[in-house]
């Protein structure tokens, strides 16, 4: 990169009187600013960077290669989703028949869409074992909130309004306590066994006749699939409650089980993590709900129905939650997620799913040699390390001990995006690491080779970890002073200094 531009602001590229375009005199009679209430106007002139167009373009697009994308490079925390996607579910998406729709058309104008879209929540009707879906909530959070409303309406259509709390494993997604608070639910946690599953004997005395359901994500937050699922089922159906599915990790379960047949009544997807969205920046995203059969009648409205003769209508039910968003969701998504499971198709659907186990299991047994691994076992898409081991890393009441931040930080120095941190809350060093299905060995094997790497390094030197990144733009910040002091604009910044 051209040190001239490397690491600057535009600001500080700014120089008086310089400009990069020129607009035409107003030639319009009449008019004048005079005209405008007094008001709206500025008192002063914006506090504009004066740049010439050429250095407008290098500084963004020199700025545009410190960017990391999964078209750059290897995501280690993929199913969240930073995976490669194929370009044409976002060129199918991009067609004009899509983008040139108004949600406000008429049904038969827009029978394509509809058709679309009620083909869509047919197939995931039938690789989760559901018997109905909704595509209008716009994120998985909202997903999780509109499941849980369908709980709620299903209940007190039957009188039984006492049922208010909801059961969350201590594993869980942070999002899931809250979209039950939001809902209007008391949550009850249920501890996890030593093996990272839900402790069935701690499960049975939470339950009884104010219990609404269970929450469960399934393989949970530690990558480990839950095998007392059947069990756990039927003791909350009996005492009266439903179970709820968080698909977040749905990906590695792909075409192999469904959880409508272990015993699921309500479940979220992530569009926008399994099938094919680009994920970032707040999103955009998808959460799809689906019911078992007996609660279509609460799905939010509009509901797409396919009516005799082949032809499509939005219509509004009565017994229906209400509409949580504006008219079908986030179309777009929808699209890209239609693609993505027509291209694959119903023969190879399970692929994806099994080359996610298989890539994470192998970087697993790979680094058990260096890293800690609190649970031994066959992992599914992801799995979780508590830091070093202490050969590498030292005792951990040690002043120089190398934490699992110091090791998330020297990647970077590696050009690889770090894995997350901290979470799940289970392990006080935690580092999840999630391949997907897409990366390949020779990528795999590269990461491997860098996080031994780290480790050797922390054993010889630790300072070296402890102070990294050294080839970044920018070096460590000072994470509590960014989040209580944080600088906003540029003004700001030459205030401070």
């Amino acid at each position: 990169m051209n040190n001239t531009y490397y690491g600057k602001l535009i600001f500080e590229l700014s120089n008086p009187g310089r400009q990069g375009y020129s607009l035409p005199k107003n030639n319009i009679q009449g008019y004048s600013l005079d005209q405008l209430p007094q008001q709206l106007l500025r008192g002063s002139q914006p506090a504009l960077p004066e740049v010439d167009e050429l250095t407008v373009t290098r500084h963004y697009t020199n700025a545009s290669n410190n960017n990391f994308g999964v078209d750059t490079g290897f995501y280690p925390l993929g199913s969240c989703t930073m995976k490669y996607n194929p370009k044409i579910n976002d060129e199918v998406a991009a067609l004009p028949g899509f983008t040139n729709l108004h949600p406000l058309q008429p049904d038969y104008t827009v029978q394509g869409a509809l058709e679309l879209y009620d083909k869509t929540q047919k197939i995931l009707s039938e690789v989760t074992g559901m018997e109905r879906f909704t595509l209008n909530p716009y994120a998985g959070a909202h997903g999780e909130l509109t499941g849980l409303m369908v709980i709620r309406a299903y209940h007190e259509k039957r009188g039984e309004t006492k049922r208010t709390k909801i059961i969350v494993p201590d594993s869980a997604h942070g999002t899931n306590p809250a979209s039950a608070a939001v809902c209007g639910l008391e949550v009850i946690t249920v501890k996890s066994t030593a093996q990272g599953t839900v402790d069935v004997e701690d499960l049975k005395p939470l339950l009884g006749d104010d219990i609404a359901g269970m929450m469960m994500t399934n393989p949970n937050t530690l990558g480990i699939f839950e095998t007392q699922i059947p069990q756990i089922a039927q003791l909350v159906h009996e005492c009266g409650g439903l179970m709820y599915y968080d698909g977040a990790n749905f990906n590695p379960i792909l075409g192999v089980c469904r959880p409508g047949d272990m015993g699921f009544d309500v479940l979220h997807l992530n569009l926008h993590k399994t099938f094919s969205t680009p994920h970032g920046g707040g999103g955009p995203g998808a959460g799809p709900v689906g019911v078992g059969k007996g609660l279509e009648e609460f799905l939010p409205n509009p509901v797409v129905c396919e009516e005799k003769g082949g032809t499509y209508k939005q219509t509004i039910k009565e017994s229906a939650l209400g509409s949580i968003s504006s008219a079908l969701g986030n179309y777009g998504i929808l699209i890209r997620a239609c693609a993505y499971l027509l291209t694959i198709g119903r023969d190879h659907i399970a692929m994806a799913g099994k080359l996610s186990v298989l890539n994470a299991n192998y970087i697993k047994e790979c680094l058990k040699s260096h890293y800690n691994l609190p649970i031994e076992g066959i992992c599914k898409h992801e799995f979780v390390f508590d830091g070093m081991k202490e050969e590498y890393a030292g005792p951990r009441d040690s002043a120089d001990y190398v934490k699992t931040l110091d090791v998330a930080k020297r990647l970077l120095d590696y050009g690889y995006h770090a894995p997350t941190i901290y979470f799940p809350l289970l392990f006080h060093e935690a580092m999840m690491i999630e391949p997907t299905e897409d990366e390949s060995k020779e990528t795999l094997d590269g990461f491997i080779a860098t996080l031994k790497k780290i480790a050797e390094e922390a054993k010889e030197n630790k300072e070296l970890v402890k102070s990294a990144p050294h080839n970044t733009p920018i070096r460590r910040l000072d994470d509590v002073k960014a989040v209580k002091a944080s600088l906003f604009t540029y003004k700001d910044l030459k205030a401070q200094q």
